[in-house]
């Protein structure tokens, strides 16, 4: 069975970092592309960022970029989204996502299909306030 269990969110001050995991199980964590994804209250699924199965190749949504950072650690089958210079509208659940198949190409948040990812967790909610 595949699982994702996302940790890591919590309420930070504007320009404040937070580091979110997605600790994975039941699938060869290495072969596949992964994504973070998340939905602000009342809003849609807004994609925000994907990485490759080797962790080479990562892109970002124009909101998060530059300031947002994907990474994997396939010995722990862990992915990994590194928060930086929050705003209050980076406030969202934030949830991880598996590629369908191990053929997925790694693509900008802008051009994949989301229906190439049908896997996320439980979810983590980051909250930006002041």
């Amino acid at each position: 069975e595949v699982q994702l269990v996302e940790s890591g969110g919590g309420l930070v001050q504007p320009g404040g970092s937070l580091r979110l995991s997605c600790v994975t199980s039941g699938f060869t964590f290495s072969s596949y592309a992964m994504a973070w994804v998340r939905q602000a209250p009342g809003k849609g699924l807004e994609w925000v960022s994907v990485i490759n199965s080797g962790g080479g190749s990562t892109y970002y949504a124009d909101s998060v970029n530059g300031r947002f950072t994907i990474s994997r650690d396939n010995a722990m089958n862990t992915l990994y989204l590194q928060l930086n210079s929050l705003k209050t509208e980076d406030t969202a659940m934030y949830y991880c996502a598996k590629a369908k198949r191990s053929t997925v190409v790694a693509l900008p948040p802008e051009r994949l299909d989301p229906h190439d990812y049908n896997t996320r967790g439980q979810g983590t909610q980051v909250t930006v306030s002041s």
